[in-house]
């Protein structure tokens, strides 16, 4: 599908009602969002909104060769959630973001103009069901009636809601918060909550005081695989789509710089440093998040199991749970509406060439 054919394809909801849906849904109530509008356009400027996960991403942005090779001045902004970074794309702040397969098809089942344009990561076990220790837990079942914290709306609550209702758990069972990653190691630590699916770095430090109950990669198996991905906003894609171009290339790049040497990445290095710079964590603790998971390469983002179908597949199926647990009012009529290769295509188009040439 071309980017125009992508644009075309959204549907066109009004402004006022994804803003009531979105604010509702991540605790922002009030907020009021102005339309989508490519930010770049005005002052050479793109603002990418970036979370806490430990990436090959870190070290491409701690180069600069983003903005190098573009010409542009790019504003990297952290958030906490893929929740929060949706609802800054919706207000027009944010042209490009960072968030997990389940906010992803919470935002394309209300129709909001935005297209995953990159697999950032396959979780795996990067996310997890932790227990305090002492508290009795020994499995999801033994939830009932403790405190558990997670993001809401991240991919760790879409799978935390299907592993709580999968041990027979309801809505009144289990008390459940919803928390950032800084939020839940602060409240880890003071001993306010029982339990948090939640990733690293905050998940290193549970996990030296708790039990792992479960990881996201058990439930992969059973139908309910997740992802972080990257999304542009329509309209910043559509009026720059070569400076996307020029940002899978390096994404390509940094992913498979990171295969080939990724063992030799230990505190110490550059790409560890960087790495722990952009998200907060120990060095020390690097090495072990990101092998925890799992970098598509360019061929596999525009396979059937990724960008060409895969990926449209795994957010229809997490908007349909999203839909009988009551947190998305309808459905998409089309998710692929939604997810686009053609720019991960070029970038593959350009290796070749590039590997063709004596």
């Amino acid at each position: 599908m071309t980017i125009e054919k992508t644009r075309r394809a959204v549907n066109r909801k009004t402004i006022t009602r994804r803003a009531i849906w979105l604010s509702a849904l991540v605790g922002a109530a009030g907020a009021v969002f102005a339309p989508l509008a490519p930010a770049v356009a005005a002052e050479k400027t793109v603002t990418v909104a970036y979370q806490d996960m430990m990436t090959p991403i870190r070290v491409l942005m701690e180069s600069g060769e983003l903005e190098k090779k573009t010409g542009t001045k790019v504003k990297w902004v952290k958030f906490g959630g893929g929740g929060d970074v949706i609802r800054a794309m919706a207000s027009g702040n944010v042209d490009i973001g960072e968030a997990g397969s389940s906010p992803v098809a919470a935002a394309a089942s209300q129709g909001l103009p935005i297209t995953l344009f990159w697999i950032l990561d396959d979780i795996g076990d990067a996310e997890q069901l932790v227990a305090r220790k002492g508290t009795g837990i020994a499995s999801i079942k033994d939830l009932k009636g403790k405190t558990v914290a997670v993001p809401f709306v991240s991919t760790a609550h879409y799978q935390l809601t299907f592993a709580l209702q999968e041990a027979g758990l309801g809505a009144k069972d289990v008390r459940v918060l919803n928390m950032r990653p800084p939020e839940i190691a602060a409240a880890w630590e003071r001993g306010d909550i029982d339990a948090a699916f939640v990733w690293a770095p905050a998940l290193t430090g549970i996990k030296k005081t708790g039990t792992v109950l479960a990881s996201a990669g058990d439930f992969a198996g059973k139908g309910r695989a997740t992802f972080d991905g990257i999304v542009a906003t329509n309209a910043f894609m559509a009026a720059h789509p070569e400076f996307l171009k020029a940002f899978v290339r390096l994404l390509a790049a940094a992913d498979a710089d990171y295969a080939r040497s990724g063992e030799s990445w230990k505190a110490g290095t550059p790409q560890v440093a960087a790495i722990a710079k952009w998200t907060g964590a120990a060095p020390d603790d690097v090495p072990a998040g990101l092998g925890a998971y799992r970098f598509p390469t360019l061929t596999e983002q525009v396979s059937p199991r990724w960008l060409g179908g895969g990926a449209a597949d795994a957010l229809k199926a997490t908007a349909e749970f999203l839909k009988a647990q009551g947190r998305v009012p309808e459905l998409a009529p089309d998710y692929g509406a939604f997810v686009t290769a053609e720019f991960a295509k070029d970038a593959a188009k350009d290796t070749a060439k590039a590997a063709a040439k004596p």
